[in-house]
């Protein structure tokens, strides 16, 4: 078995179709076929079942799957180390980061790091917090920005935000006069709330199944300034960290504390017993400082 048809298998799953992919590799299609076909043999089982327009993994396609990917990450944690010892001036980093988080406090900071580390190259990838930590766990990512909590033995953490949540309603909202509000208050609200795979959706879901009811959800939306204007519609009620709060320019909007407190702490993470590269780590100093 051969590393490059970990690769090409791997790159087959991502595209789900034989063409995409053979075209993102930069070779022909029936090559790439011919290579899936000899891992097939190989294996002595199918992995992939193709069809006319997708590919689809068998069960011991996704057991292959999973083993090639830790294989090349543990590859490419050989190759970074290797790199390191010989050229510690250059390098690169993977960021996997909500696009929540890296709308209000990623730029500036990213701005200044380059200015002072300009020869290491930085690829952020946008997923949902939740996603980001099974991400920077599976190696996909070296480095993530999480809402904490995370798994402590799993992971290092490095604290870099601390906020808490609040109440965005529309300012003819019978509330709105109020200074705080009690979450029960809101049972019998309709919600504009976030994607299952944000860590804001799970935190806020607990935080109200406490409370002693299940949120009624109208809307769900990754992006906080739609939520804003959805609320500025007079569609629903929405919670938001202060953070995003007080980038808030739409005058329909009013803005309550609210009860209980809910943090929302942020936290660089990386995987425990896992490598870091120098470049990495220069990063995570330098923003943790910030």
């Amino acid at each position: 078995m051969e590393l490059r048809q970990l690769t090409y298998f791997l790159e087959v799953v991502k595209h789900k179709s034989m063409t995409k992919a053979a075209e993102s590799l930069h070779i022909s299609q029936p090559a790439l076929s011919k290579m899936i076909k000899s891992l097939e043999e190989e294996l002595d089982m199918t992995l992939i079942i193709r069809s006319n327009k997708t590919s689809e993994l068998t069960d011991g396609g996704v057991i292959v799957m999973e083993y090639a990917q830790k294989i090349l990450s543990q590859i490419e944690e050989l190759s970074t180390t290797l790199n390191d010892l010989t050229s510690l001036k250059r390098g690169s980093i993977r960021i996997g980061l909500p696009p929540i988080i890296g709308s209000l406090y990623f730029p500036s900071v990213m701005a200044e790091f380059h200015r002072v580390y300009p020869n290491i190259s930085i690829t952020i990838t946008e997923y949902g917090g939740a996603k980001v930590v099974k991400s920077v766990e599976e190696g996909e990512f070296e480095l993530g920005v999480a809402v904490l909590p995370v798994d402590e033995e799993e992971f290092n953490i490095y604290p870099i935000v601390e906020d808490e949540m609040k109440l965005l309603i529309h300012h003819e909202h019978p509330l709105a006069s109020r200074e705080t509000i009690q979450l029960s208050e809101l049972m019998d609200e309709e919600f504009i709330f976030y994607h299952e795979d944000f860590a804001l959706h799970d935190i806020m879901w607990e935080r109200c199944i406490q409370e002693g009811f299940e949120p009624k959800i109208l809307f769900k939306s990754s992006q906080w300034d739609f939520m804003v204007e959805m609320v500025g519609a007079n569609l629903g009620v929405t919670i938001l960290p202060e953070s995003i709060c007080n980038r808030v320019e739409n005058k329909q909007v009013k803005i309550i504390n609210l009860h209980p407190i809910t943090p929302w702490n942020l936290a660089v993470i990386t995987k425990k017993h896992k490598y870091i590269s120098y470049a990495a780590r220069t990063f995570i100093d330098f923003f943790v400082s910030k």
